[in-house]
């Protein structure tokens, strides 16, 4: 059982989000944010170099927010820890945000509530018990996802079990030519957005993160460009004793989903490479060699299919 000597986290909520040429998305996103918290939240909207950068300073001000304008772009994750330390230091727990976000509102005030709730659960809502069997199992919350809800209604399957090695060699050398191939159907196997449960990883297009658990592990890895930076970090979190909860009582919509189902191909190309790298670095035995040189072969000729989705 891990502990940590972290103290308690201040209740105080924090906002970080991106921006990168953003438009309207950005000023929907901080209109939701009044009614998503009863307390007040600070907002920094951290900037990728986006073409015109005045018009969402002038938003992110209007808001009462604070733009911090990014030097490069180096991607989503770079950002997010730029934000996340701009943050003012009495803030202990950080909503990170996608800005084609809309939260619902008291969305926050839900997703705190599951952070900070006493009772160490199993992941049903039970309270799970320690392997002597004498004390509950004392693991902290690191991350809290909501449940997040595209435009047509559907929930988005943002809270997941971590890929396998296997897995993800099998989906991605049969999925576009044996669809319903056993790989494939185990890697969206976890797409119940019903019920309140302990997961693997949540999306990072929005999650409450344990701000103590997040600098313990260094943030998000900025390795990562974009994707696969919300499974590493829900990995580490886990590894480092922490608890991934899905809490669908809590829901946003995003309004910007649909600007990735015409993923364009280098945008599949980076999705193949987040993979590879992560699941490289799980599986880095010596004797995982066949197994990696195989994946990156396989997710290199699925990136440069036309026409295909992530």
């Amino acid at each position: 059982m891990t502990t940590h000597d972290s103290g308690t986290p201040s209740p105080r909520v924090g906002i970080v989000t991106v921006s990168y040429n953003s438009g309207r998305y950005l000023s929907d996103f901080l209109a939701s944010v009044a009614l998503a918290s009863t307390t007040d939240t600070p907002v920094v909207v951290a900037d990728n170099r986006s073409t015109d950068p005045d018009a969402l300073r002038a938003a992110t001000e209007s808001a009462g927010g604070t733009f911090l304008e990014l030097e490069r772009n180096a991607g989503y994750g770079t950002a997010i820890n730029r934000g996340v330390a701009a943050l003012p230091d009495d803030v202990g727990w950080v909503l990170v945000s996608n800005p084609d976000v809309v939260l619902d509102p008291g969305s926050i005030d839900v997703l705190f509530a599951t952070a900070t709730a006493t009772a160490a659960e199993d992941g049903t809502g039970a309270v799970a018990v320690a392997t002597t069997g004498a004390e509950p199992a004392a693991r902290e919350v690191g991350a809290v996802g909501p449940a997040i809800v595209e435009l047509d209604g559907t929930v988005y399957p943002s809270a997941r079990r971590i890929p396998s090695l296997r897995t993800g060699l099998g989906h991605a050398l049969f999925a576009n030519v044996w669809p319903s191939n056993p790989w494939t159907k185990a890697y969206h196997s976890d797409r119940d957005g019903s019920s309140r449960r302990d997961v693997g990883w949540l999306s990072g297009a929005c999650l409450l993160v344990r701000r103590t658990a997040f600098t313990e592990i260094n943030g998000f890895d900025e390795r990562y460009f974009m994707y696969f930076e919300d499974v590493d970090l829900g990995y580490r979190l886990g590894g480092a004793g922490y608890r991934n909860v899905y809490e669908p009582a809590a829901r946003v919509v995003h309004v910007g989903a649909h600007s990735t189902r015409g993923a364009s191909d280098s945008m599949r190309r980076a999705h193949h490479r987040s993979a590879y790298r992560f699941l490289a670095a799980k599986y880095d035995g010596w004797y995982l060699w066949p197994l990696r040189v195989a994946l990156r072969v396989a997710l290199g000729v699925r990136g440069r299919l036309p026409g295909r989705t992530l």
